[in-house]
């Protein structure tokens, strides 16, 4: 009885270090999702806020007894260039249009980094977003 007792001695030294390795990867897998979730927000926001700046660049255009605000390509460009210098973090700006004269959507896109497993992906992964905002006054 004995020698079979002493065959199973350290027998849970492997199991519990598999747990151990199993445990860290999933701690790795976590920090890295959560990350890209808190990256993707952050562009996210930034696109709203570009968005939401270039609806508030409309002009007033007067037709007759008619007043209508009117958003520009131009005018949704560069609201849009200013939010996105403004902020820090390497975002850019893909595009900015007004497609229908009272609506400004903007694409900005930025490139993640994951925060354990960066040797492996050295380029990053790219991320973009896209927001539209209306002008209030129609």
């Amino acid at each position: 009885m004995r020698a079979i007792a002493a065959d199973e001695d350290g027998s849970i030294l492997p199991l519990i270090l598999g747990y151990v390795v199993l445990a860290i990867a999933v701690v790795f897998a976590c920090v890295c999702a959560t990350d890209l979730y808190i990256a993707q927000k952050r562009l996210d926001s930034l696109a709203d806020a570009a968005a939401l700046a270039g609806s508030d660049g409309f002009t007033l255009v007067v037709e007759g007894e008619d007043v209508r605000a009117e958003i520009t390509g131009d005018g949704v460009l560069e609201q849009a260039e200013a939010v996105v210098a403004a902020m820090p973090g390497g975002a850019r700006l893909v595009s900015a249009d007004a497609p229908d004269g009272v609506t400004a959507r903007v694409t900005v896109a930025g490139t993640w980094h994951p925060p354990l497993f960066s040797p492996f992906v050295p380029d990053g992964v790219e991320l973009q977003a896209t927001a539209t905002s209306r002008t209030a006054l129609q």
